[in-house]
């Protein structure tokens, strides 16, 4: 069988295989049998002529092969995304999905911003990512999705992206630390405690280390963490301090658990971005959400 007559659902499933870099987590996620989803591949395969996979270790890796079959499988479904959505317009968005991916970190609003939207447009199918940046920017430059909410916009990627919030960084303590309800903190004061910090590349981490570096000093990191969670109840436990969005702990405070530090050059004012790779075609429910933002689009250039 030549490849031309390989079917949607053998490329849908190869797709899920390679996203997820594992057959099993690929079965769960299509709920299929792993045997189902196996002989699914080795039929892609027999019609590509050549293995798609190969097995270092406990890990599969595509080969030459499957890399070009993956770059095939991609387009055509955006293709498919694209028709369905051109055939959504001629029915306004009575029809019509939503692909959001986001920052871990805008995961504390941008559910309010859907929900409205889904309330105003309830047959709209709206699906969520969320990740850390570096899982973003890939998912950004395969175009897997609509609309992006990140921190900052990348920079070798080429995308329109639009500034929509305020994104403010602010020192968190527990309420019983020797520091909180001092004024005027200097950066210098703050170095001399053990810091809680997010895994490298994350934007919260770079906006950290740059307070810092500005102020001629070093965090001293305590732990690494790769989520504003596990910070949040690791400051709560006392094992350190830290500098996360406003936004993700604005629960603790209310609660009391966590306090603001008054530190010298905090809040950070930030931006919170919502981006997209140049010429995509957006969807009607992608420039619903955009509206519901305050972003009118306007034949591919962005109005506020």
């Amino acid at each position: 069988m030549p490849i031309r007559h390989a079917t949607l659902h053998q490329m849908k499933i190869f797709a899920t295989v390679a996203e997820h870099q594992s057959f099993t987590r690929a079965a769960q996620a299509l709920h299929l049998t792993p045997a189902a989803l196996s002989i699914q591949v080795r039929q892609l395969a027999e019609a590509a002529g050549q293995p798609l996979f190969e097995q270092i270790g406990k890990r599969i890796h595509l080969t030459a092969a499957g890399h070009i079959v993956l770059a095939g499988a991609r387009a055509v479904q955006q293709r498919l995304d694209q028709t369905a959505d051109e055939l959504a317009a001629l029915q306004g968005l009575e029809r019509g999905g939503l692909r959001l991916a986001i920052l871990t970190t805008a995961k504390y609003f941008i559910p309010r911003h859907l929900g409205r939207l889904c309330a105003r447009y309830p047959s709209i199918e709206a699906s969520l990512f969320v990740g850390n940046r570096e899982a973003l920017l890939e998912r950004l430059a395969q175009n897997q999705d609509d609309l992006y909410i990140l921190g900052q916009p990348p920079g070798k990627i080429r995308v329109h992206a639009e500034p929509f919030a305020q994104n403010r960084l602010v020192a968190i303590a527990p309420p019983e630390h020797p520091l909180a309800g001092e004024g005027a903190i200097p950066v210098a004061r703050l170095a001399q405690e053990p810091m809680l910090l997010r895994e490298e590349g994350s934007g919260t981490r770079l906006a950290c280390e740059g307070l810092f570096a500005q102020a001629g000093e070093r965090p001293r990191p305590r732990m690494v963490l790769g989520s504003n969670e596990a910070i949040k109840q690791s400051v709560v436990g006392g094992l350190g301090l830290a500098i996360l969005s406003e936004d993700t702990v604005r629960a603790e405070l209310a609660s009391g658990e966590l306090v603001v530090l008054d530190v010298q050059g905090l809040p950070l004012v930030r931006q919170w971005h919502v981006a997209w790779p140049e010429g995509k075609h957006l969807s009607p429910a992608a420039r619903a959400f955009l509206l519901e933002l305050g972003i009118s689009v306007t034949r591919g250039v962005s109005e506020r």
